[in-house]
């Protein structure tokens, strides 16, 4: 298995997916999510645990396009928990992550929500 670089911070989590992303490497993606962790994707459905998550982007990486970076708010940690979040550059809204600290300090993300939009 290849050694992937860890999120130090929960800030990394959103850099990290990128280049995995535009690497192709659903293993890579998958890596940021703990054991359990629950995706809201595709839309209107869940994606649930790693191995699931991996599946999901080895079907989904192939035909996508490069992912833009985009500037994550400022987390909002509380002891081992964090909310990270972007303002989407796609026009899908914002992104929001759960993320939570690891036994060695590292941070992998819990709930996943890629995709919502404010009612209107």
């Amino acid at each position: 298995m290849t050694e992937h670089e860890k999120a130090q911070r929960p800030d990394d989590l959103t850099r990290l997916f990128v280049d995995r992303a535009n690497a192709k490497d659903a293993a890579g993606i998958a890596a940021l999510y703990e054991e359990h962790a629950v995706m809201a994707y595709p839309p209107g459905s869940r994606t649930v645990g790693r191995s699931a998550i991996r599946e999901l982007w080895e079907k989904l990486l192939p035909a996508m396009p490069r992912f833009a970076a985009e500037d994550p708010l400022p987390a909002l940690i509380s002891g081992d928990i964090a909310l990270t979040a972007t303002i989407a550059r796609d026009g899908a809204g914002a992104r929001a992550q759960v993320a939570r600290r690891q036994p060695d300090g590292s941070w992998l993300r819990l709930l996943d929500q890629p995709e919502f939009t404010s009612p209107g």
